[in-house]
Order: structure tokens, then sequence, then C-alpha cells
């Protein structure tokens, strides 16, 4: 299976090739410079493997939640190349990716995902490593830090580690990892997740994107 992903969600802007378990990445942290990285990464990466767009079976994209702008940017990118090869998508949760990084990278089978919402809140949600991947506990949720449930097993990763690092422990958190290579997904992990699920992409009209909430941060 040969999967293209993009993530520009959080200040992080990637692109990763995925074929046939193996996987490839363009990573870079530039805030505000997402619109002119990602389609040079994607010619990087198709070019190396000599591969067309049309070669790809799917395209999966990082639906959210995280800014609204890089929602919007990835969104709008995945449609156009999936429009043009005519190629299904498939959305995958930041959150998600972020702790399936976790396990990759650090082995944490129970992991709290943190995205830092601005405006005093956290996108979270809780995750166990069940067969081949995580899988959500309950459902993702925005909120702030006081509503977000203690748990003592969870290792806590993403950018509102660093944003709220000791609001966290005050809170009882004591599990926490601010780890830059793992502060905010990455394209290779959506992939990975899009793998496992393949039967789920459909088509582009059917892309959506999860914001989590309604007023917009930017």
């Amino acid at each position: 299976m040969k999967i293209l992903a993009l993530d520009a969600v959080t200040e992080a802007c990637s692109a990763a090739l995925y074929i046939d378990g193996a996987s490839r990445q363009r990573y870079a942290v530039a805030p505000r410079e997402h619109t002119r990285l990602m389609l040079p990464m994607v010619d990087a990466l198709l070019g190396e493997a000599d591969l067309a767009l049309g070669d790809l079976d799917l395209i999966a994209f990082d639906r959210g939640p995280g800014s609204f702008t890089g929602i919007r940017i990835t969104l709008s990118v995945v449609q156009g190349l999936a429009f043009a090869a005519d190629l299904p998508v498939l959305g995958v949760s930041s959150l998600a990716a972020l702790a399936q990084a976790a396990y990759r990278q650090r082995q944490a089978e129970s992991v709290l995902s943190l995205i830092d919402a601005r405006m005093g809140e956290l996108y979270w949600g809780y995750y166990q490593w069940q067969g081949d991947r995580m899988q959500l506990q309950g459902e993702e949720q925005v909120s702030r830090l006081s509503a977000i449930p203690l748990s003592a097993e969870a290792q806590v990763f993403g950018s509102g580690v660093a944003a709220r690092g000791e609001a966290l422990r005050q809170h009882g958190f004591t599990r926490l990892n601010d780890e830059a290579a793992l502060r905010y997904p990455h394209a290779e992990y959506i992939a990975e997740l899009a793998a496992a699920s393949p039967e789920q992409a459909g088509t582009v009209e059917a892309a959506q994107p999860v914001y989590l909430r309604n007023k917009v941060t930017g």
C-alpha cells in the first residue's frame, strides 16, 4: 500500500510517504510557513520514490484538532491533490497521531495527548495501545485543564505540556514528556494509522475537519 500523509495543524508541518510498512518523512517546525513548505515536501518525497501522484492508493491527512488555519491549509492541499489524481482520502486525529508516536518512540501504552488550544484551553484525549494502534478511550475534547480527569498511569505528550507544564504538575500529573520530537503530530504516524484502516477512506468531498470548538483561534 502506498499512502501520502500530510499535516499542518500545529506549529509543525510534515509530509510522509508510506510504502508497504516503511515510511520516509519531511518535517519542519515553521509557524506561518506551512503553505510554502507542504507541496515541495510532497514533490521531494514522490521524486525520491520515483512515484507519480496517481501511483498512490490514498492520501491521509491530519483532520485536527489544532489551529483552524492549519487545518484549512491541510484540507486545501489534500483536496487539490486528491481531486487531481482521483484518490480517496482519510482523515486521522492529531491527538491519535501524538499517541501513536508516543508508543512507537517511548513505548508508552497509556497516553494523554494534549495540544495547546490557546484561550486557556487544551485539546485532549486519552489513548490505550490495543492490537496494532492507539485507541481512543472516551471522546476527544477541548476544555480547561481543571476539567481533564487525572490518570495516574497515563504519560502526557504534546504541545500542551510545554504550554501548561507547571499547571499540569499542580493538577496532579507527574508523567510529563516535553521532548521537542514528540511535541507535535508527525505525518508518518498519520500514515501508519491510515494504513491500519484503509477501508475508512472516502471521496474527497467527504473529507471533514475536526475543530472541537467553534471559535476561531488561528
